[in-house]
């Protein structure tokens, strides 16, 4: 083993803070109980805390500007001056108001002049993750100016504390294609010459500081590029290279494959490579013997605790080879999507929690792999001999495999996937039996959440409220959500879900193979944070899930309403997914376990059941290569779940946050009798993949924008579904918002639900 010093690199930390303190903090501060000061402050310890923490455990490249208060794409965005018109911004600094603006719409003022209400930016998926990204809107010519120095100022920030930062900065050509031209017909990327001068204006000021590297996040290299593409890297980096610090350029989620030639050729000191996701395949041979390779093999998107002992045998010939060095070792991109420590899980079954690795766990096996590499075996022997013992318990434990499941998933036919008729057969059928209006007006399925709901629900959880008063408050909270739907004039009801927590965590709750955390929370978009369950084992129903809850809704009205189920294919892709067989297998098990509970609601009486497949795109392969494997899989899943029903019983299913042009053939596969997805932000753009396709089945258009707090009046809704009818036909349009209202509030969602019966009644008209 070499002696010379090889280094733990992390690429970024979790920005929520172990208890939340930047959800609380953020909405505290849009609530006006606090003011920017008290939000500044909280930002500032959790930086603090995230990079104190780093180098107590031993972190030896830690990360500065991975922090951001909504998103690091809407803060480039921000930082370079791509903001539209109506935000407020003169061209200076941008304030705190306009970056909200941006991010949740509302209304700018300034001066004491109202700028009137604005939009917030489209939303989409951070690449095949569940974190959302604010999509920037460029115009043709664009011009860009550096409005702040945030990545300066965080970098200094952790200098004055003695600790040595390498600043995190989105990558240019990443940025431009994340963008969107908001009006023309043109490539943002066609605006690279542009933007150049503004990131080597930052990077000179980092390198002034004394900055020594400088981590640039690229992860578009590991997408499908255009030659016009790959160009565009060798010309961003030959100007890069010359005003910036030594340059880590960081490619995750993926391997470069046939973009390996460029990232290689790039005038840079490092590149960091995803080893989770890929492999070193062309890599050692045609690398320059001087570039510092970043091993990405700690797993950044995973809760499995790392074979740490077989990684150190893998590497040590390289490390050997190369020079320890030209050698770091890190996770395989930003720990941003796990949560933060699993000690914290005192309540988690031990066996379980010693198969776990959190963020401040990968960051004890970066460290432990480092020296091990550096020292050999015997330097980290007890981490090895824990690492070791939790392998091999998981492997061989009995709770995690289930003959019954398997034996069922193995008498799966093709029939089994299959509708009894084609839908233009069953639409007639359901047509008759449900007799709905022209344009019919429902809800995604989940309302408000609020403070009551949630009270109640904690004295639940801690036994302070008894299950007889648990139930008789959410009784009470059900029937007034109906009586509210039944008085403005809903056609097709909900129940509201007050009884469930998440719409996956309820139903793996009562699935086994699942387990639950308390804190393991991760960051979905803003202040709205997550807690995916963790599928350790074989998955099955052991009873019906939510026919009890449909049953006493549906007493409470003649209208219909709706079963409201999550799909096997989003409970897969919003869990942390056991590895020890393929996620295919998994989803399938999911799938037949949604199936039982599917023919239970129609036993029942439900005449619609919609099943949510909200993340079916974000499961998507990055390569397109990868495309028609997982889309064989992920639509089998869906109509297994859904095929068991009779040709009268509607199924729905809704899909957001997704562009769908390039997988909208996979969508009429699923065949489900309706699909809503969200279609306000674009103003009915996405709706363009569906008309252009001849998408047989109906469509519920989103044209409530629920991400944000503002209210749409009916003529906004009537514009828009004005739009929708210029690409479908009356009869195939459904009225709805864009996603569940969870997150909203009652004094949002009446007023804005009313002008969704309005606009329909309107068009009715």
């Amino acid at each position: 083993m070499s002696n010379d010093k090889l280094a733990a690199a992390s690429l970024g930390f979790p920005r929520i803070g172990a208890r939340r303190e930047l959800k609380f903090a953020l909405e505290s501060y849009w609530a006006g109980t606090s003011g920017a000061a008290s939000l500044a402050d909280t930002a500032e310890h959790l930086r603090r805390r995230n990079w104190l923490t780093q180098q107590e455990k031993g972190i030896t490249v830690i990360p500065s500007n991975d922090f951001s208060l909504y998103d690091h794409v809407l803060d480039t965005a921000v930082m370079v001056g791509a903001i539209p018109e109506g935000y407020g911004w003169d061209g200076g600094a941008v304030s705190l108001e306009t970056y909200f603006a941006l991010a949740r719409g509302g209304e700018i003022a300034d001066c004491g002049h109202s700028h009137g209400e604005t939009r917030a930016l489209e939303m989409t998926k951070w690449f095949d993750t569940n974190y959302h990204y604010l999509v920037p809107e460029l115009t043709e010519g664009q011009s860009f100016t550096l409005t702040g120095l945030k990545p300066l100022e965080h970098y200094l920030e952790a200098k004055a504390l003695g600790i040595e930062t390498r600043p995190v900065i989105l990558g240019p050509v990443t940025f431009l294609k994340l963008a969107k031209a908001r009006q023309g017909d043109f490539s943002p990327l066609s605006l690279l010459e542009g933007l150049l001068p503004v990131y080597a204006d930052l990077l000179a000021q980092l390198k002034a500081a004394g900055a020594e590297w400088v981590q640039i996040d690229e992860p578009a290299l590991v997408l499908d590029l255009t030659d016009e593409e790959r160009a565009a890297f060798a010309r961003a980096y030959a100007v890069l290279a010359q005003a910036a610090p030594k340059i880590m350029l960081a490619s995750y989620f993926a391997a470069p494959e046939d973009n390996l030639d460029t990232l290689l050729s790039l005038p840079v000191a490092g590149i960091h490579v995803d080893l989770k996701r890929g492999t070193l395949s062309g890599i050692l041979e045609n690398a320059p013997a001087d570039l510092v390779l970043s091993l990405g093999v700690i797993d950044g998107r995973n809760v499995w605790r790392a074979d740490l002992s077989a990684i150190i045998d893998r590497l040590a010939p390289l490390v050997a080879a190369r020079g320890a060095n030209k050698i770091q070792i890190a996770p395989s991109c930003s720990l941003l999507h796990v949560p933060i420590d699993v000690d914290l899980e005192t309540g988690l079954d031990p066996e379980l929690k010693s198969w776990l690795a959190f963020a401040n766990q990968k960051l004890d096996e970066l460290a432990t792999l480092a020296t091990g590499l550096a020292l050999g075996k015997g330097a980290v022997a007890k981490a090895l001999g824990e690492a070791d013992a939790a392998i091999a318990g998981r492997a061989a434990s009995k709770r995690v495999h289930n003959e019954d499941v398997a034996a069922r998933l193995a008498a799966v036919t093709e029939a089994d996937r299959r509708r009894g008729k084609a839908f233009a057969e069953r639409v007639a059928l359901q047509h008759e039996r449900l007799n709905l209006p022209a344009f019919p007006t429902t809800t995604i399925g989940s309302f408000p959440q609020t403070v009551g709901v949630r009270k109640a629900r904690a004295a639940f959880n801690k036994g302070a409220l008894d299950g007889a008063a648990y139930r008789t408050f959410l009784e009470q909270e059900t029937a007034t959500a109906i009586a509210f739907q039944e008085e403005i004039g809903l056609d097709v009801l909900v129940h509201g879900e007050f009884e469930r927590n998440d719409m996956v965590q309820y139903f793996g709750e009562q699935l086994s193979g699942f387990a639950f955390t308390r804190h393991g929370w991760v960051q979905s978009y803003g202040s709205r944070y997550v807690r995916p369950p963790i599928i350790f084992g074989d998955v099955a129903r052991e009873a019906p899930m939510t026919v009890d809850w449909w049953r006493f809704a549906q007493s409470k009205t003649e209208k219909p309403v709706k079963g409201m189920l999550t799909g096997p294919v989003t409970i897969l892709n919003w869990s942390f997914v056991r590895d020890d067989i393929a996620r295919a297998e998994t989803c399938a098990q999911i799938a037949l376990a949604i199936r039982d509970e599917v023919k239970d609601l129609e036993t029942a009486g439900a005449k619609i059941i919609q099943i949510d497949e909200a993340a079916l795109r974000e499961g998507l392969p990055l390569r397109r290569s990868g495309w028609k494997a997982y889309l064989d899989w992920a639509v089998n899943a869906f109509r297994l779940t859904a095929s068991g029903v009779a040709d009268e019983t509607q199924i729905h299913t809704h899909m957001c946050y997704s562009e769908f042009n390039d997988i909208i053939e996979a969508i009429a596969a699923m065949d489900a009798d309706v699909i809503s997805i969200e279609t306000s932000r674009s103003k009915m753009e996405l709706l363009d993949a569906f008309t252009g396709f001849d998408y047989p089945n109906e469509i519920g258009p989103g044209v409530y924008d629920i991400h944000s707090p503002r209210i749409p009046t009916t003529g906004e809704m009537t514009d828009l579904l004005t739009l929708a009818r210029e690409r479908l036909t009356d009869r195939k349009l459904w009225v709805n918002p864009d996603c569940g209202l969870k997150t909203r509030g009652w004094d949002e969602v009446k007023p804005a639900l009313v002008h969704m019966v309005e606009a329909a009644r309107a068009l009715r008209g």
